[in-house]
This record gives C-alpha cells, sequence and structure tokens, in this order.
C-alpha cells in the first residue's frame, strides 16, 4: 500500500508543476518574470491539500476565497472553470483574477485546481489598475463576480482591460495551468487508486494538524502595535494575539476603522498575513494545508481597515497593509520568541504607469525590493522581496524591451539597514526615465515610519520618492498620481530593514 507521504509530497509537487506551467505560458512580465502567481489543490469540500511556494498573500487567502467560491460552483462540469476577482469573494484584490476548476474522475467530483494570477491591468481609471485615490472599489477596476468562464466572458475583459492582449495570454496561461493540475490529479489517481489519493489527502491534513497541535509556545496574550501612512495621518493596526494549546487567535479590536482610500485589507489578506507570520515562526518542517490554517482564527470587526465593508476600496490592502499585518503580527511574535527578526522594508512599493505610445496602449506593474530585518545570528539581507511578496525583480532588459522607459540606475541603497550588533538589510535605488507622455502611480509606504529593530537595534531608514522635472527634483509622498512628461525621471529609493541588538 502506498504511503501518504507519496500522495502529499505528489500532490505539492503537481501544485509546483501548474506554476511552472502558468510562469512559462504567460505573456506579461509580471507573470512571466515576475512570478507573481499562485496554485493550490483543495479536496471537494474545499479544504487547501497542497498549493506551491508561491505569493503569501495569496496562498493563505485561497483558504478564504475557495469556500466563497464553491457556493458558485455547482453547476460546473467536467472541463469548465470559473473565472472571479472580487475581492471580497476572492480575498485580495481586483488584479488577482482566480481561475477555479473541478477534478472529475470516472464522473465523480475529486476535488479542484485554483489559481490566480496578477493581472498588469483590470480597467479603472489608471494604468495598472492599482489607484492610490480611490475611495471605493468601483474606483479601481473591473468587479468580476464568480462566473463560468465563456466566450463572453472573453469579450467582456477584452473591452474592459486596458492591455486585452496580454491579459487574454495570461488567462490561456492560467487555464492551460488548471488543465495541467487536472491532468496530473487523475494520473496520481491512475497510479495509485481514487481511495489511497483521496485518504493520503486526509492524512497529510491530519498529519500536519498533529504537527502543529505539538507546538510548544508559552501560552499567554502579546499585543504589538503598528502604523500606515495615509495623508497626514498614521491609521494604528492593533494585535491582540492569544497563544493557546489549540490554536492562536489573532484579535485585532481596536484598529482603525475603514477609511475612504485603498488601504483596506479585506478579511482573505489579514488571514494571509497573521498565517504567514504564524507559519514562518513556527520553525517547522510541515505542509501549508488545511491542517495548518486550522490552526488560526482571526478577529477582525467588520467595518475596520483589516476587515472592510463593500464597497471600500481595497486595492492597496493586498499590498501595503498585508505587509503592516505582517509586521505587527512578527512583532507580537517577538514578546515571547528569541528568534524573531527585526522588521523588513515593510512596503512592496507599488509602480503603476502607463499611456499611448506609438498608437497603443501600454501599463506597467512592479514591486520594488527592499532590505530584510536582521536577525538574531546574522545581518538582514538586501534588495530582497520580503514577507508577502515573494515576487522577482522585472529584469531592466525586458522592462525596456516591453515598455517605453530606459532605466538609469538599479543599485544598493548602501547605509539604509538599520545599526546593530547585527545590521538590518539594505534598501535599493531604482531609478527610470520615461519617454513619452506618462501616468505614474505610487502605492507604497515606511516614508514617515521606520521598519522597526529589535532589542537595541536601530530602525531602517525610511523610503523615498523624487520626481526630476525640467532639472527641478520634487520630493514626492508615498501615495500619489502624476502626469510626467518626455524625459522626466522617477528616483526610487526603498527603505531598509531594521536592525538587531546593541551588542
Amino acid at each position: 500500500m502506498v504511503s501518504w507521504e507519496v500522495i502529499n509530497k505528489a500532490t505539492i509537487f503537481i501544485a509546483e508543476e501548474m506554476g511552472v506551467t502558468l510562469k512559462k505560458s504567460a505573456l506579461s512580465p509580471n507573470i512571466r518574470e515576475r512570478m507573481d502567481h499562485s496554485c493550490a489543490i483543495v479536496d471537494r469540500e474545499g479544504k487547501i491539500v497542497a498549493q506551491a511556494e508561491h505569493i503569501p498573500v495569496h496562498l493563505g487567502s485561497f483558504r478564504i476565497a475557495v469556500k466563497n467560491v464553491l457556493k458558485f460552483a455547482e453547476e460546473l462540469k467536467e472541463g469548465e472553470s470559473l473565472i472571479f476577482n472580487d475581492p471580497y469573494i476572492s480575498g485580495t484584490h481586483l488584479n488577482d483574477v482566480g481561475i477555479l476548476t473541478p477534478i472529475y474522475y470516472e464522473s465523480e467530483l475529486i476535488g479542484y485546481v485554483i489559481n490566480k494570477a496578477h493581472h498588469v491591468d483590470v480597467g479603472g481609471p489608471l494604468p495598472g489598475s492599482i489607484n492610490p485615490n480611490a475611495k471605493t472599489l468601483y474606483e479601481e477596476g473591473i468587479i468580476i463576480p464568480p462566473m463560468k468562464l465563456t466566450d463572453e466572458v472573453i469579450k467582456f475583459i477584452k473591452e474592459n482591460f486596458k492591455v486585452p492582449e496580454v491579459s487574454i495570454g495570461d488567462l490561456n496561461a492560467q487555464v492551460s495551468a488548471n488543465k495541467i493540475g487536472v491532468i496530473r490529479v487523475k494520473q496520481l489517481i491512475e497510479k495509485y487508486g481514487k481511495k489511497e489519493v483521496l485518504e493520503g489527502w486526509d492524512k497529510s491534513i491530519d498529519h500536519t494538524k498533529s504537527l502543529v497541535l505539538q507546538n510548544s509556545w508559552k501560552e499567554g496574550v502579546y499585543e504589538a502595535e503598528d502604523y500606515l501612512e495615509f495623508n497626514d495621518n498614521l491609521l494604528n493596526i492593533t494585535l491582540h494575539l492569544h497563544v493557546k494549546n489549540d490554536k492562536i487567535v489573532a484579535d485585532f479590536t481596536g484598529t482603525h476603522k475603514q477609511i475612504d482610500g485603498p488601504l483596506n485589507a479585506v478579511l482573505g489578506v489579514t488571514y494571509s498575513a497573521v498565517s504567514f507570520a504564524i507559519r514562518s515562526a513556527l520553525n517547522k518542517d510541515i505542509s501549508t494545508n488545511e491542517g495548518f490554517y486550522s490552526f488560526i482564527e482571526v478577529i477582525a470587526e467588520e467595518g475596520s481597515l483589516v476587515n472592510p465593508k463593500k464597497p471600500a476600496a481595497v486595492g492597496g490592502g493586498n499590498v501595503e497593509t498585508s505587509q503592516r499585518i505582517a509586521d505587527v503580527t512578527f512583532l507580537a511574535l517577538s514578546r515571547f520568541l528569541p528568534y524573531i527578526p527585526a522588521a523588513s522594508s515593510g512596503t512592496m512599493m507599488n509602480v503603476m504607469m502607463g499611456g499611448i505610445y506609438q498608437g497603443k496602449y501600454w501599463s506597467y506593474y512592479e514591486t520594488i525590493a527592499g532590505g530584510s530585518g536582521a536577525r538574531p545570528n546574522s545581518d538582514g539581507v538586501s534588495a530582497v522581496h520580503t514577507n508577502m511578496t515573494n515576487t522577482l525583480n522585472t529584469p531592466i532588459e525586458i522592462a525596456e524591451m516591453n515598455y517605453p522607459i530606459i532605466f538609469t540606475s538599479y543599485k544598493i541603497r548602501g547605509g539604509s539597514g538599520g545599526k546593530g550588533f547585527y545590521k538590518g538589510g539594505d534598501g535599493i535605488i531604482r531609478s527610470f526615465k520615461v519617454l513619452s507622455p506618462t501616468r505614474l502611480s505610487i502605492l507604497a509606504d515606511r516614508f514617515k515610519t521606520s521598519p522597526w529593530g529589535l532589542n537595541g537595534g536601530e530602525n531602517g531608514k525610511p523610503g523615498k520618492v523624487y520626481i526630476i522635472k525640467k532639472g527641478e527634483e520634487i520630493e514626492m509622498p508615498s501615495k500619489f498620481t502624476i502626469d510626467l512628461n518626455e524625459g522626466d525621471e522617477v528616483i526610487i529609493e526603498t527603505p531598509g530593514g531594521g536592525g538587531y541588538s546593541r551588542s
């Protein structure tokens, strides 16, 4: 009889292969080069069985997304798929378009494959569809409720996404990735048997849960608070972390109310960030499936920054608030775990731009890496994506080949990491000139606050953005939209990580 461990590892590798297929088939640099996508396999009840090591903010949200989306999946036949991007259902933001496909074996529903991919533009008033000035969801892009992926839906996307040829190419890549997942699961069943595969999935979940429950963390309530920048205000994220024998409860009571701005984080994002930090701190080799996720409970008041009411804008909640939720969770964990590192850069430093060039619309999206926090036994890492983003950069050559921009610098921001016995990692300086009139938006954070150090280590340096227009250097806030002229230069300096310990 085949071991459940074999079934578990094989299923994880299927999710990984789905990701490889998606990356290699996609048209946009954001997916093809930066790998801004995630894949998972779930059972017929909607429990996460296996997921690839892709984007943390996507992965945790799958647990919430699948349970919501399955309510619309009852009519799905073999070979059909659901498409969706409504953040209040899918658990992230509009750019993350999800595809869910059922797995049938001999006419019996076995489970589902699911993926999310960040489409560089999903309509709305601004290039990149992440709007720093949005007050409602309707100002961020087109909302797609869960529906069957049909030719009519494709036509709708072509007319509303601003770079349709790229969007349809990425969508085809997502469909192909799910097809591969379905084929591989069927092959797994043919090799080992349906009963063995389904039991293997259940046993892998049970095994993970048993490992998590063996956790020896000290019981108690550990509190922390951190802040997001919005206009001239600092918005508090307050966490009461209850560590119990059988679960961890992240209680965000006291967190700032939802705002008329894009920093609201839907519950799926909040859950993702908390589960990511706890998974990282467990310091165990466990599978990330329902056995782990069932260990975590999130309490977040409806109408708050970390669980808004629709139609609050949420584009930045996925990319910036998620980072701060992870920070505040790590800070709470540091109250009783000696191996938690200092804060990393704390921003994805989102860059969105586009316009008309040579008679054709273009849209660009990028997140810029920063420094990771120093650790109790070593320095932080410089120029790396941290916490809720697990993407790569867009290589300069690829960006210049695809868009009317030319880069003027790309280097380590020396001295930006916080000082300490162990030094925080340094951020990045990445600058470029635009070659045609361009509308630029940046949505970032940690310009007024700094990534915190631990045990006496100094904070990392905050981020900065400058724009040079006609020789004049203009310092910008962390969130803005501006029209650029040909030759204008944008200089981005990302935060460094916090330092660790004085001595």
